[in-house]
């Protein structure tokens, strides 16, 4: 199964995907985790202690790896450089381990100007095209809402889209902008999960329903809110939570079984 999770700020969506692969993990598949966004935080989510999470050099800042793969210096003006460089031995050399789940942090493309196309951008495209189409294993990227690191080819790869949002309009706008783009690249399928839901929303989950794939709504819980705080992952501190969540885990795997 590969996922790209997507999401407006704040809505949850990177405590989602980490639940998600360490669920995937205990369940004995193995796991890469993708941090695709620019606001790094899926190895707390995943349950990484904060030392060990500030400590992962992002493959964006690996200036020596980028020149040795692509031929051209990071930064360097009008380069000339391999658009297709080798990257399957990548996911195993720089992911690093937690509780079972192999996570790689993409960091971001620090860019002189709009649509600026460099050789950090060409190893991280190459390095997702890869992950999403190559490796068997399962694959979650935790994407921004503007799938920045997804093309129409690697699109391909991809089994499902999801998009968390919560109970309110703007998450709604969100998530039909990440409809109509994962359309025009040729993803497949988008399903939306809701986070934090409390009584009053029973009827906001219900329309979303008839308009959109739902997959689930998941509750408000104060102990998701505490794992934060704490930095840790929701899957050890807020085991109802991380049940709920491998219930819709359960609806996705048995409508893809389907399909």
């Amino acid at each position: 199964m590969k996922l790209a999770v997507s999401g407006k700020g704040g809505v949850g969506k990177t405590t989602v995907a980490g639940t998600l692969a360490r669920i995937l993990a205990a369940r004995g598949m193995r796991v890469f985790a993708i941090d695709a966004d620019p606001d790094a935080n899926l190895a707390s989510a995943v349950g990484m202690a904060p030392e060990a999470a500030a400590a992962i050099t992002p493959i964006s800042d690996m200036t020596d790896l980028i020149k040795e793969r692509t031929g051209a210096e990071p930064g360097a003006v009008a380069p000339v450089y391999k658009m297709n460089p080798r990257v399957d031995d990548i996911p195993a050399r720089m992911s690093v381990p937690a509780h079972g789940v192999s996570l790689l942090k993409l960091g971001t493309v620090k860019k002189g100007g709009a649509g600026c196309i460099c050789p950090e951008s060409a190893l991280l495209r190459a390095l997702v095209s890869h992950l999403l189409l190559a490796e068997k294993e399962v694959v979650i990227v935790d994407m921004e809402a503007g799938l920045e690191h997804l093309g129409r080819a690697t699109a391909r790869g991809v089994d499902v889209m999801l998009v968390v949002v919560e109970p309110g309009r703007r998450s709604l706008q969100t998530a039909a902008a990440i409809s109509r783009l994962s359309a025009d690249i040729g993803i497949g399928r988008v399903a939306l999960v809701v986070n934090k839901v409390t009584g009053d929303d029973a009827g906001f989950c219900e329309e979303l329903a008839r308009e959109y794939d739902v997959l689930g709504c998941l509750p408000f819980d104060e102990d998701v809110r505490l794992a934060d705080l704490k930095e840790q992952a929701p899957y050890d501190a807020a085991p109802a939570y991380a049940a709920a969540v491998a219930r819709i885990l359960d609806r996705l795997e048995t409508s893809e079984s389907k399909d």
